[in-house]
């Protein structure tokens, strides 16, 4: 049963609402009854409530303060409003505030059955949903695969120093089978997108679809699924392909569609890339899915775009280009990048509209690495990212391609610039994220002065100012922090753990955490039990 609160100030309209139906017959429970919105919140705070029957016009809070109150502090609860004549068209534009529905006074027994069943259908729905999430969110979590999702899109969004370290991370996440330069993979995007005019279904269907995305990836040998901060909406899956099965892409995407159009009621735009080999090839073809997504027909109907049969050449993003970007925006040196740039998207003639894209979308990727690593993911950059990518796909003008790539670096090397002649803060503070990321990793402070361009004593000597501890203390003891959380998912052996987070052996591991926390790493996870 559905529980319901009747809220009116006069008790004479509550009691005639509550014999217009058999409440019991259409699944609902009248579970009390308030004579203004605010004791209606206050049985709200005190109920687990479903429905919420409110007049327009009430004392002290009137039914769309209610409904607005509603939206913020029980946003599950449906609000139906009753109101007059007079109302109408205020209370049908509140609509969007919160208010589910609803009904003209006096109220129609019909047209009440109607709303309630409407609402009814609704509520099952979400709940469905809400228990099928919270059945795939148990099966599906896993600390090492959050990290091994994470460190895929590092793969194919950053730029990376040393393929050593790649190698390294890739064998300790259990990816080994990525590093084989004959290996080859293809690239999947998976855009959802839904026809109502609800603009929160997407919203709340969020979880539920990156869950179902995981779990069929599970059912796919070698296929990991990630997500792109960058792209909203969009799941993205990279799968290892087989000579004799060749076709795996197709019914991946098959059950993906079918499965989302099921226990979602969404459409899916998929995106296929072209099959590439090699770990230096994973951005071309992440691309190429995006790419292909990207000529994908706008509206809500499902469809499938496979670029994996363009057979066009794709323009060669060297190491050396990569580097005298790079060292543009590092060196503050606006015109030595703009330069750059102009070389390389408009100084070569023969570009084709397919390689000018991919080469533009290299830039792009770079940009971004560079920007997140100074610490600028803020809502202003990340719009003006969005604002290039779109002038990418669109590629109305090359020029205007090229204006927003050298709007987004100019922003990049200010940044840089304020980094490099403040009081040190900003750098550690880059530091501290790169750490982060890499802490598994093995980093020298050498490595950190050549990669942030700044002295190594210099740098030893400002981190320990800002942070309070000397680097390597502050390495050791956020490999710990990191340790702590995978020793929580117990599918993880303790040479795993030690393996993820940095430690040469298990034994060493164990030595340090019991140092640090009082307890081994066995204990520790035993403790989570009592």
């Amino acid at each position: 049963m559905l529980k319901v609160i009747i809220t009116d100030d006069e008790i004479q309209i509550r009691k005639g609402l509550r014999m217009k139906v058999n409440w019991e017959e259409e699944g609902f429970q009248i579970a009390g009854e308030a004579s203004n919105g605010v004791e209606a919140l206050e049985l709200l705070r005190m109920m687990d409530i479903d429905v919420v029957i409110t007049d327009m016009r009430m004392p002290m809070m009137d039914g769309i303060e209610l409904a607005k109150c509603c939206q913020k502090e029980f946003p599950n609860v449906k609000v139906v409003v009753l109101s007059g004549y007079s109302d109408f068209e205020y209370v049908r534009g509140s609509l969007k505030e919160g208010v589910k529905d609803y009904l003209l006074k006096p109220v129609a027994p019909d047209e009440l059955v109607e709303v309630l069943s409407k609402i009814r259908k609704e509520v099952e729905a979400e709940k469905l949903i809400n228990a099928e999430s919270s059945r795939l969110r148990r099966l599906v979590h896993s600390q090492l695969q959050e990290v091994q999702e994470q460190y895929l899109l590092y793969l194919v969004k950053e730029e990376w120093l040393e393929l050593k370290m790649v190698t390294e991370r890739l064998c300790q996440l259990q990816l080994a089978e990525l590093i084989n330069e004959t290996t080859e993979v293809q690239f999947v995007t998976v855009e959802i997108r839904e026809g109502s005019d609800n603009p929160n279904r997407l919203k709340e269907l969020w979880l539920p679809f990156q869950l179902l995305c995981k779990e069929i990836a599970k059912g796919h040998p070698k296929t990991y699924s990630f997500y792109d901060p960058s792209y909203a909406n969009m799941i993205h899956f990279l799968q290892i392909l087989e000579m004799d099965k060749r076709d795996r892409p197709l019914r991946l995407v098959k059950e993906i569609q079918q499965t989302v159009k099921k226990l979602l009621k969404l459409e899916t735009v998929v995106g296929i890339g072209n099959v590439t080999s090699g770990m230096t090839n994973f951005k071309t073809g992440y691309i190429s899915s995006l790419l292909a997504w990207s000529q994908s027909q706008l509206g809500s109907k499902s469809q499938v775009l496979d670029g994996s049969n363009v057979q066009e050449e794709v323009f060669e993003f060297s190491p050396e280009i990569e580097r005298k970007l790079t060292n543009g925006i590092e060196s503050v040196n606006y015109e030595a990048f703009k330069e750059n740039i102009y070389v390389l998207l408009e100084g070569n003639r023969h570009l084709s509209i397919m390689s000018f894209t991919f080469a533009a979308n290299r830039v792009l990727f770079l940009l971004g690495s560079l920007g997140k690593k100074y610490n600028m993911e803020t809502n202003d950059f990340q719009k003006v990212m969005w604002n290039c990518q779109q002038s990418i796909w669109e590629l109305n003008s090359q020029s205007k391609v090229i204006e927003h790539l050298l709007q987004l670096a100019k922003l990049i090397i200010e940044k840089v610039h304020v980094a490099r002649y403040s009081n040190g803060k900003l750098i550690v503070a880059s530091v501290q994220q790169y750490l982060n990321q890499h802490y598994a990793s093995e980093i020298s402070l050498s490595m950190l002065s050549d990669l942030f361009h700044i002295n190594s004593a210099h740098l030893s000597e400002t981190f320990k100012n800002t942070v309070g501890q000397n680097f390597s203390d502050y390495l050791v003891q956020l490999r710990l922090e990191k340790a702590r959380q995978f020793l929580k998912d117990k599918q993880l052996k303790i040479i795993d753990v030690a393996n993820l987070t940095g430690f040469s052996n298990s034994g060493y591991f164990s030595t340090v955490f019991k140092k640090y926390f009082g307890q081994t790493p066995v204990e520790f996870r035993n403790s989570l039990d009592s």
